[in-house]
């Protein structure tokens, strides 16, 4: 799959505006740059972030709360923030999804 550059500084910049101790869903971030139906597209610019600088991907989620699979560090970046689990795992929404 590929994307253009600007897209991926795009998806980025919103990524960068997650405020400590919140998360977003990747639907929500393909949202907010006008991709709504994209949100396998978020998750793969994501997945390469580390080329474009240093982000917060650790703040973004599935719609339920999911970590992304394989990402071990991503539950210990959360839990450094004050983001909370439930029982099953997933980052509690209720609590800590951004409302933007």
């Amino acid at each position: 799959m590929q994307f253009c550059e600007g897209l991926a500084y795009e998806v980025l910049s919103v990524v960068e505006e997650i405020p400590i101790g919140k998360v977003a869903s990747y639907g929500q971030i393909a949202r907010l740059v006008g991709r709504e139906k994209n949100a396998r597209l978020v998750g793969k610019i994501l997945s390469r972030a580390e080329y474009y600088g240093s982000y917060p991907c650790h703040r973004v989620v599935n719609h339920a709360g999911r970590l992304a699979p394989h990402w071990a560090a991503q539950r210990d970046l959360l839990l450094q923030e004050g983001v909370t689990f439930k029982e099953n795992g997933c980052v509690d929404m209720r609590k800590h999804q951004w409302e933007c």
